[in-house]
């Protein structure tokens, strides 16, 4: 069974990656497009779309409004992308929003913003994916009850695409991408020259009058205004994932700024030529929508039973209108690649999920497991968890993409306000100390642009919540306070657990055992606790070993180790494919067959918790490790507790006269690969 578990994986995700080969893997622009912009791209394919059914709930008497709607967000947008491309000169560090908020703003500012992506990160994968099953029953409405499995199937694909590395999701998802958009700039083209010489494209739902809801046959003016309004937010999704290349700066090939900032000023001028393109030709084609996911009952002068009639998307209707009806090749193209690109548009969020959860996790916001790279150099945990939470979402939601959508804007815009906020900050903050007057006049101009950009976003994010509340929103409303207070009880339990062990250079007190080798990850106190009892047994030789998983980690903690001036010298076992149990089994298998009459005593220092919970939040690597041990003859496996305060507390507490006599001994957790043990 194991066998062929090793094989499945192997054939799914591919063979290990050394750690050397991580620069390797950087991304030229041609790639780094589709990667971080697919989902800005294909955003194109809905937000048109979302414009017009909110529009049609008024009827046609108010499908007018959709240029005045579109032309807003396109201002938006360019402002967004340039307001980014200030960003990325000045935090190529690849935290984006985060670490922006966090770093001129506050911590707290920054957990917000993380909260705020997070949602967006599984929004846009359950949305993209959802979107993308549509179109494909555009063109096979046979498969329309075949819709959620679909959506579910699609995100497994794409976890264990991404799970095979950043740059080969790169290589699978770069053409699907450029086609998308050469069959819409096809398709705008070939539509206003149609329009010019006298051949006007005319939908398939242009003869079809939407039926006014109730309410909505004469606005006043503050009821129009909202109505407007509530149609501008619906189109803003055509925003989503404009963060991302803020986000994935260190992906980057050198100069990873200036790659950067030309990718993002590509992605915004294809994103918006292809929005406006085709809201102008859904327009002149006189397309009418309804809820797609339904049918054409909201027409007022339908014929037919409504199951066999449900409704093509607004691309789709352009695609048939311009090339002349939905069994044509031009049709046929643009649904497919728009269908592609949809559905890899989750990919955005598949590589900047789990990239913001490592950094989350190295700022001990989430649990360390996120910073930890697999077999192929991707952050495998955070992928997993990804998938697993927006295949539920689209599960619950029966992948109908109006109501996942209302969920969808909120988290994007609350990003985008905090962070060009902070930018502001940024610069007010840098002009103070700088003296070339060229340089004051850029960091001005930038500070303009963010300036704009925190404004518009804040109007934005007040429309989007005050329109959208009612329609699902307040969902996450909810859902990013209570991430919030998730991230900070880690953090504060995480800031706790470091200060409890921080130790002072007191020196070493001697006990009485014996043994050969120490496992070491970090200078703190159940380090010196288990040096300090392997000091004491007088061993014949003495070791205190490391695996080298991770280069910067390693440095910092043979500094800390010398500056400790421990009397006791520090191996380090290098480990290419970050792996900490196989360097460490044939470093004493070796040690066992040069001294086959010795005994070898491995020292594990550990920690005892207190709650379960607290269980989930360090590693476990050294179990796994202490099960292989006690299968090695001539090996003594010692472990060295270290009681944290949570279980001091739990040994303290009465026992019930019910209870058992003995308290029940809680769960305990390696401290000798907390911090720094990271394996694939």
């Amino acid at each position: 069974m194991a066998l062929i578990t090793r094989v499945l994986k192997r054939v799914i995700i591919g063979t290990p990656m050394s750690s050397e080969a991580a620069a390797h893997t950087l991304l030229q622009k041609r790639l780094a497009l589709p990667i971080f912009a697919s989902d800005a791209l294909s955003s194109v394919a809905y937000a048109t779309q979302e414009i017009m059914l909110v529009l049609t709930v008024g009827g046609t008497a108010y499908l007018y409004l959709a240029p005045w709607v579109a032309t807003a967000v396109v201002v938006l947008m360019a402002a967004v992308v340039a307001s980014y491309r200030q960003l990325v000169r000045a935090y190529p560090t690849g935290g984006g929003d985060y670490e922006v908020a966090s770093k001129n703003i506050g911590k707290s500012a920054g957990v917000v913003v993380a909260s705020a992506l997070l949602v967006d990160y599984v929004m846009t994968v359950a949305v993209s994916v959802s979107s993308g099953v549509d179109n494909i029953i555009s063109a096979v409405p046979s498969l329309s009850d075949k819709r959620v499995i679909m959506a579910v199937g699609f995100v497994a694909i794409l976890a264990a695409v991404n799970l095979r590395g950043l740059r080969e999701a790169g290589l699978a998802f770069a053409a699907p991408t450029y086609l998308f958009a050469t069959g819409v700039f096809i398709m705008i083209a070939t539509g206003l020259f149609r329009l010019i010489v006298g051949d006007k494209p005319v939908a398939e739902s242009a003869h079809l009058h939407p039926v006014a809801h109730h309410g909505y046959g004469s606005l006043s003016f503050f009821a129009l205004m909202f109505f407007t309004l509530r149609a501008f937010s619906s189109g803003c999704t055509a925003l989503t994932g404009v963060e991302a290349i803020a986000n994935g700066v260190p992906a980057f090939r050198p100069p990873k700024a200036r790659n950067a900032q030309i990718t993002l000023a590509a992605m915004g001028a294809i994103a918006v030529t292809m929005f406006a393109g085709l809201t102008v030709l859904a327009l002149i084609s006189k397309v009418h929508i309804t809820d797609p996911t339904t049918n054409s009952c909201g027409f007022s002068n339908f014929v037919g039973p409504c199951k066999d009639a449900q409704q093509r998307t607004v691309i789709a209707q352009v695609a048939a209108s311009v090339f002349g009806g939905h069994h044509s090749v031009g049709f046929f193209f643009v649904q497919a690649t728009t269908a592609l690109i949809l559905v890899l548009a989750a990919n955005t969020a598949f590589n900047g999920f789990p990239l913001l959860g490592s950094i989350l996790a190295r700022d001990r916001n989430l649990p360390a497991q996120l910073n930890n790279r697999g077999d192929r150099l991707a952050y495998s945990n955070g992928i997993v968890a990804l998938a697993i939470v927006a295949g539920g979402l689209i599960w619950i939601y029966e992948a109908n993409v109006t109501k996942l959508i209302q969920l969808y804007i909120i988290g994007v815009f609350t990003s985008f306000t905090l962070g060009q906020t902070g930018m502001v900050r940024h610069w007010n903050r840098t002009i103070t100390t700088e003296r070339d007057p060229a340089e004051r006049s850029r960091i001005k101009r930038s500070r303009a642009i963010n300036a704009f950009g925190a404004t518009l976003s804040g109007v934005v994010l007040v429309i989007v919540i005050i329109t959208k509340f009612t329609h699902g929103a307040y969902l996450v409303l909810i859902a990013m306070p209570i991430l919030y207070s998730i991230m900070r009880a880690i953090n504060k339990h995480y800031t706790r657990v470091s200060d409890e062990l921080a130790t002072e250079d007191t020196g070493l007190m001697l006990p009485s055992r014996n043994h050969v080798i120490v496992l070491v990850s970090k200078v703190h106190k159940p380090t010196l606790r288990a040096l300090a009892f392997a000091k004491a047994t007088r061993p014949d030789t003495l070791t205190a070993l490391t695996v080298n998983v991770e280069d910067e980690a390693t440095r910092a903690l043979q500094t800390e180790w010398e500056r400790h001036d421990l009397p006791v010298p520090l191996t380090v076992l290098e480990s290419p494919y970050r792996e900490v149990t196989r360097p460490l089994i044939d470093y004493i298998r070796k040690l066992r067959t040069d001294r086959p009459r010795d005994v070898v005593s491995v020292f594990i220092p550990e920690y005892v918790v207190g709650h379960w919970w607290e269980h989930f939040l360090h590693n476990q690597q050294a179990l796994r490790l202490k099960g292989r041990l006690l299968f090695q003859p001539g090996v003594m496996v010692t472990s060295v507790p270290w009681q944290l305060a949570s279980s001091t507390d739990l040994a303290k507490r009465p026992i019930r006269p019910d209870g058992p006599k003995v308290p029940p001994t809680p769960p305990r957790v390696d401290a000798s690969e907390d911090t720094s043990v990271r394996s694939g």
